[in-house]
């Protein structure tokens, strides 16, 4: 249904939108949903030699918003009775060498320790590379082809020391979520995209949103994603990365899906037509370390206690938030594109952003939010 302007005009966020592209972003698209009822707008450019805006509910990479939607269907097959959450990891996952001491729970609240393959940041400043994945620079670019198996990624951070003991810190790594994958696969014998239909995207009707595998393509309509490289001698390069094979994030952050898709999932989820109750509080009981539950982050947005489930994403010149109110009645979804690089250059420009859009639609202080910039929230 189309929005009569004189109905849905909201000034206040096309200006906070329209500063995002300022900022540095080159397209923007939001989607709010509140008392006021919907609410879409963008802004920037569609792509770069091109003169359109984005479209409002285009295709979108969601990066790590894929965490939670495989968060929700492994919930499910715990309210099935199909997994255990405080059982052994291993039981789920025959021939792979995983310390007995990991629970289910550890690897969807990231608490096992285990390595993350895209690369591990540790609190000295040191860096210990993974893959070849967005840090990389070119190294990336010319891999962005490349077909990766889940269980390639899962044995390669196996090979590397744990970060600490299971259940004794918390620390984000894209490897339990590879991991996570794996184990509803065993589970119910079929593939994740089968899976999740089954679990999530067929009960919620969610026919935009998909897990491409090893499929480059992005259906249109859609904004286009970027990286900025340099050459052997210097030269600075940017190339269009919208054209990718994303089994290199695989479950960290593969997912593709629209705004309207997210604003239907994260209040479906919120607003309880998902979990039973008792799950899904389980969920949203935050680690203390990182404000993180079960494949959502529980943000405080305000002095006044109200809290935010989210989770952000990015994956390489493409970004996707998600926020909701606890009870599922007031929603934030956004499509941001922009030119990445290795240095996440964008990450300061991404936290600002983002703050200042949550203030306005949830009232919140900046100062309250924390987010996860387009970069590090995948690799």
């Amino acid at each position: 249904m189309p929005f009569t302007p004189s109905e849905k005009d909201r000034p206040e966020l096309q200006k906070i939108i329209d500063g995002m592209i300022d900022a540095g972003f080159t397209g923007v698209a939001v989607r709010v949903q509140d008392e006021r009822g919907p609410w879409e707008g963008s802004s920037g450019l569609r792509e770069l030699s091109e003169t359109a805006k984005p479209p409002t509910d285009g295709y979108i990479r969601i990066g790590s918003n894929t965490k939670t939607f495989a968060a929700t269907a492994a919930l499910r097959l715990v309210a099935e009775g199909a997994i255990d959450l405080d059982a052994p990891a291993a039981e789920y996952l025959p021939g792979l060498d995983i310390d007995h001491e990991i629970t289910v729970r550890m690897l969807l609240q990231h608490t096992s320790g285990i390595f993350n393959f895209t690369g591990e940041y540790y609190d000295d400043g040191t860096f210990a590379p993974g893959i070849a994945a967005t840090t990389a620079g070119r190294e990336w670019v010319d891999n962005r082809f490349r077909t990766y198996r889940a269980e390639e990624l899962v044995r390669l951070a196996l090979s590397k020391p744990a970060r600490f003991e299971p259940g004794t810190d918390w620390s984000y790594s894209n490897t339990n979520y590879v991991l996570v994958r794996l184990l509803i696969e065993n589970v119910t014998s079929s593939s994740l995209p089968d899976g999740m239909e089954r679990l999530v995207l067929g009960p919620l009707g969610l026919r935009d949103t998909s897990l491409p595998e090893t499929e480059t393509a992005l259906a249109e309509p859609h904004a286009h994603g970027y990286y900025r490289y340099q050459e052997d001698g210097g030269e600075e390069r940017t190339v269009d990365v919208t054209r990718q094979n994303p089994s290199w994030i695989s479950t960290g952050g593969d997912m593709i899906s629209t705004t309207h898709d997210l604003h239907t999932f994260i209040s479906a989820l919120t607003g309880g037509k998902l979990l039973p109750a008792p799950l899904l509080a389980e969920m949203f009981r935050p680690h203390p370390k990182a404000g993180y539950g079960l494949g959502v982050f529980v943000q405080d947005v305000g002095p006044d206690g109200g809290k935010v489930i989210t989770h952000n994403g990015g994956m390489a010149g493409h970004a996707a938030l998600m926020y909701s109110t606890p009870d599922g009645t007031r929603t934030l979804t956004a499509a941001l594109n922009y030119v990445d690089d290795a240095s996440m250059s964008m990450a300061q420009a991404f936290q600002q952003a983002t703050g200042a859009l949550v203030q306005e639609v949830f009232g919140g202080s900046e100062a309250d939010v924390t987010t996860m910039s387009p970069s590090s929230a995948d690799v």
